[in-house]
Order: C-alpha cells, then sequence, then structure tokens
C-alpha cells in the first residue's frame, strides 16, 4: 500500500562498507501512496543539511487592481504556482529542487466566494504542478490550515517549506 521511494537498503550500505568500498550517505526517504496528494512520512537521516524557508505570499500580478484585494494577486490557483515558482527559484539557489522539500505547511483565508471556507482544491490545483508528477514524484509531508487572516491583506495563502539534503 505505501511506497517508499529509497535509492539504498540499509543492508547494502552494510555490506558496501564492510567491503571496505565508499559508503554513501543514507537517502531522504519519502513514504507515499501512489494516489495521496502528499507523504505520509518523511525520513530525514542524521547529518543531513535542513533548509527552512519562511512563509512566502504570491506576488501582485495585476498592479491596476486595487491594493489588498484578491484580484491583484489572481485566483487560488495563481496564486499557488506562483508561490510554488518562489519557492523553487529559492531552493535551486541552495542547489535543491522541489523533490528536496520534506514538510509543507500552507496557511490559507477564507474565500468570500466559497462561504469563507479556503479554496483547498484551487491551492490543490497549483500544488500539483510541482509535486507528484512523473518529472518529480517526490510529495512532502504537508499541514494545511485555514487562518483568520495573513500578515498582507488580498492574498488567499502564505507557504512555508522545510528540505533536506543527505550529505
Amino acid at each position: 500500500m505505501f511506497k517508499k521511494c529509497v535509492s539504498m537498503s540499509g543492508l547494502a550500505l552494510a555490506a558496501l562498507a564492510f567491503a571496505g568500498a565508499p559508503v554513501q550517505a543514507a537517502p531522504v526517504v519519502h513514504t507515499q501512496t501512489p494516489t495521496g496528494a502528499i507523504a505520509t512520512a518523511v525520513e530525514v537521516p542524521a547529518g543531513s543539511d535542513l533548509i527552512y524557508l519562511s512563509g512566502v505570499l504570491p506576488p501582485v500580478i495585476n498592479p491596476s487592481a486595487p491594493a489588498g484585494t484578491a484580484a491583484a494577486y489572481g485566483d487560488t490557483t495563481t496564486q499557488a504556482v506562483n508561490v510554488f515558482k518562489i519557492i523553487k527559484a529559492h531552493l535551486a539557489e541552495k542547489g535543491l529542487g522541489m523533490g528536496d522539500v520534506v514538510m509543507m505547511r500552507v496557511y490559507m483565508v477564507g474565500d468570500p466566494t466559497k462561504d469563507g471556507h479556503m479554496d483547498f482544491a484551487g491551492m490543490m490545483a497549483g500544488y500539483k504542478q510541482f509535486f507528484g508528477t512523473p518529472e518529480q514524484p517526490n510529495k512532502p509531508s504537508r499541514s494545511t490550515v485555514q487562518v483568520a487572516g495573513l500578515a498582507a491583506a488580498g492574498p488567499a495563502m502564505e507557504i512555508e517549506v522545510e528540505a533536506a539534503r543527505a550529505k
């Protein structure tokens, strides 16, 4: 039922060490189901580099829209895609990619067009473009919560991530 994405087992590592061959670092393991949107667990081996990215808000894409309104940022899917693009660029600066994300926290405000509920489906439409794809199959552990407000008025979400690089 669960799939573990690993590149080398512990027994293989021990055999290499015993044979005098150089030992590769233990990999980061994403335990995920084929149909689930997120990992059920992510194991980060001791000694890995951990990178924490602060929360990212979507950029203004329509400067002619009234400041502090959702219209300035686009719909929820557009906002999610733009946030993930920013996160991807920050990770690339550190030599990492979206597959290295091990934990994600998504904070969303209520959408007035959805009776005050967060637009989870809109966020997921953007998320699925970056995680669990054929090109990038890893999915992070994740929490998604609705909050009363964000630091800026207008955006639907703020996303923070933690990434890991096995040494």
